[in-house]
């Protein structure tokens, strides 16, 4: 039987899976050193159809509620437009144009979390000080260090479906179990060094009516604490879900706040997609029945960024 989520259980778990020191003292990768180049030329060879498949959600989605933090959605302003061309307001007389910015934090929509992003007792990663994260951003464990990492083969588990569900309910701990059992009634394995790509279908309620209440911070279908085991069992190179945060909300414990990102990120050293897109691959997963693919997400080149906004490719 499980034993309940508590601190306790937090920090037995933490001192059982830790990487620290597993690649070297000066390591900032963590499990992405799990994909070798020859992992990475396999994984092109998934290629069989050309068909590629956005994982980002578009950046007009408003999932934003406000439930935490300083997120806020993002903002797309035009500096530029046709219209002021057509009506001779554009001050070059020799080029018409638009132009445009958007400003955005940079985990406000589909993108990975950095390894500087959660601490651990003041800890990051491979024992880096938290003190090591100010105002300029991540001296360590920065996303940049991701920025040539973040291919291989990924693999999609459809647990909604797997279960015959659209999406599943809210607070739903999907458990190693369910992650063993979907992956076998799908036929696919789990190798060291995959993408494992998670699919509840709660953002497709939420798109599909319209209503973002709760995402960003409220109740969701998650992966449970136990899970984490199951991560540093299989030595998978990063974990994805089309959820805000990945874990099973609410929280598992009263004494701690994402009990599952305490261990994942500081203590395992894993990589986290967020806000994933999935619907139109995992339609097209339950046609083929091949859950398998290419995939490629390099975050932006910020230096010192505890997250980057992401459109991941999945390519059949």
């Amino acid at each position: 039987m499980q034993k309940p989520v508590s601190k306790e259980a937090i920090y037995e778990a933490a001192e059982a899976l830790s990487n620290w020191g597993r690649w070297g003292q000066e390591d900032q990768l963590g499990t992405i050193n799990h994909v070798t180049p020859a992992d990475i030329v396999a994984a092109a060879g998934l290629i069989r159809r050309g068909k590629v498949f956005s994982l980002g959600l578009s950046l007009k989605e408003k999932i934003q509620s406000g439930l935490f933090g300083v997120r806020w959605n993002p903002v797309h302003l035009m500096l530029a437009t046709g219209t002021d061309a057509v009506a001779g307001n554009q001050t070059s007389p020799n080029l018409q144009y638009a132009d445009d910015s958007i400003s955005m934090p940079c985990q406000g929509s589909t993108q990975w979390d950095a390894l500087c992003h959660v601490f651990l007792d003041g800890k990051m990663y491979n024992g880096y000080s938290a003190a090591l994260v100010d105002s300029l951003g991540g001296r360590k464990l920065g996303i940049e260090h991701m920025r040539n990492k973040m291919v291989g083969r990924g693999v999609l588990l459809d647990i909604a479906r797997w279960k015959g569900l659209s999406w599943l309910e809210d607070g739903y701990g999907i458990t190693s179990s369910d992650l063993n059992e979907c992956a076998k009634a799908q036929g696919v394995e789990i190798r060291k060094g995959d993408f494992v790509i998670v699919r509840t279908g709660q953002q497709e309620r939420c798109l599909s009516q319209a209503n973002w209440t709760g995402y960003a911070g409220g109740d969701a279908p998650g992966l449970a604490f136990e899970t984490a085991h199951w991560i540093r069992d299989k030595d998978i190179a990063a974990i994805c879900a089309d959820t805000w945060g990945c874990e099973v909300r609410p929280n598992e414990t009263n004494e701690a706040y994402q009990p599952w990102h305490w261990v994942v990120i500081p203590v395992i050293g894993i990589s986290m997609g967020e806000i994933f897109y999935l619907k139109e691959l995992a339609e097209d997963c339950a046609i083929d029945k091949v859950y398998e693919f290419f995939f490629v997400a390099p975050p932006l080149h910020l230096p010192g960024g505890a997250g980057s906004p992401v459109n991941p490719q999945a390519i059949k």
